[in-house]
């Protein structure tokens, strides 16, 4: 018995297998030339602008952004091939991650024209990079007791407080800024939280470096001290700033990079194990399971952000802009969107996922091919 929480993203598609060979190939290229050696967590230790611009100038950033923005149109599903594989391969792309999957979403579904049309193309371009505003000391997972406060003044905000664990700041242009922009009130923790685009280079903004157990910097602690933020530049709605931060998060927490972060590491282990110079270990294929699991979770999500139907799933039930269902049972999804009654499993309009089997040893695990493979050529795609 299958057991069904992620509707089936579609139909294998030609044209995303003919994309993720192409960006194969021009990976292996740039292993090759020197460009870069490939890494663990790279989406956000691994800064390169010089590789970042490259690969916009392919098409490959921005590439859901609207064209009239700079972008270049194309669908979650088609960023979804392209991330996979920077992923797998380890592949210096911090320098736009947080801009091309958080920032430029937040900017197209809350931010005003002015806004859009000052950072988009920029972001397309590979030119403008992003940071994260949230955590702060006390606050990370609680982001309703953030203690930034926001003040209003004439012709705009002044921000004061302290973010902590911003990867990338001492390199980024911005971030949007979680502050309190009216009195807590007790009984409604959420209320009263605004975002701001805080530019980093503006006075009163002040980034320490946070160096992590190996010495490596890309983590910091940002100290916003009466920083001015002009009217212009408050994000959304002033006092909906849960709302869309939660948004937000939603986009960041979606993709693979944290499940890919170390594929690498795996598909050596995989390797090794294959040619009989590793230990014979089922955990090995343990993971590899997983990881095949999580692909197919990430790209049926990504397939809904972009519409995908097929002969079993005519309608889209989920949008990336609506509150992700939280599933009480298997069986049981609940806090749908309200604007459509979800269907239920067993119904015409719910898709089951293909079914796994989880390899038992390394000598199967490594006759095993994932979609998300390394650009080494010997890790096919079956399923695109």
């Amino acid at each position: 018995m299958r057991t069904s929480l992620v509707p089936s993203a579609g139909a294998p598609d030609p044209s995303l297998a003919a994309l993720r060979a192409e960006v194969r190939a021009f990976l292996r290229e740039q292993i090759d030339a020197g460009v870069f050696t490939p890494g663990v967590d790279t989406w956000l230790a691994r800064w390169n602008t010089d590789f970042t611009k490259a690969l916009a100038a392919r098409g490959w950033v921005g590439m859901t952004i609207p064209t009239e923005y700079g972008g270049h149109g194309r669908t979650f599903m088609e960023r979804f091939v392209v991330t996979e594989e920077l992923l797998a391969v380890g592949a210096p792309v911090a320098a736009q991650w947080v801009a091309d999957r958080q920032a430029a979403p937040s900017l197209l579904k809350y931010g005003t024209e002015e806004q859009k049309r000052r950072f988009l193309p920029g972001i397309a371009r590979g030119e403008i990079c992003w940071a994260i505003g949230m955590s702060e000391p006390e606050s990370g997972s609680d982001l309703a007791s953030v203690k930034t406060r926001a003040v209003e003044v004439d012709g705009g905000w002044r921000i004061t407080g302290t973010k902590l664990w911003t990867s990338g700041a001492h390199h980024a242009d911005a971030f949007f800024a979680l502050a309190r922009s009216a009195p807590l009130d007790p009984a409604h923790r959420h209320a009263g939280l605004s975002q701001f685009i805080v530019l980093l280079d503006s006075p009163g903004v002040e980034i320490r470096p946070v160096l992590s157990m190996s010495g490596e910097h890309h983590f910091n602690e940002v100290v916003l001290d009466d920083v001015f933020v002009p009217d212009d530049l408050v994000l959304g709605t002033v006092g909906d700033g849960w709302a869309q931060v939660t948004s937000e998060l939603g986009y960041e927490r979606s993709g693979p990079e944290r499940f890919m972060s170390t594929f690498g590491v795996l598909a050596g282990a995989v390797d090794e194990a294959g040619a009989g110079r590793l230990p014979a270990d089922p955990r090995i294929g343990a993971f590899v399971g997983r990881i095949f699991g999580l692909h197919h979770m990430s790209r049926g999500v990504s397939g809904h952000c972009s519409g995908t139907r097929t002969r079993r799933s005519p309608r889209r039930w989920s949008r990336c802009s609506a509150p992700r269902p939280r599933a009480t049972s298997p069986t049981s999804p609940t806090n749908w969107p309200t604007r459509a009654t979800p269907p239920g499993r067993g119904s015409p309009n719910w898709s089951e996922p293909a079914s796994c089997s989880v390899p038992d040893s390394p000598s199967e695990a490594a006759r095993v091919r994932f979609c998300a493979g390394s650009s080494r050529g010997d890790w096919g795609c079956a399923d695109e």
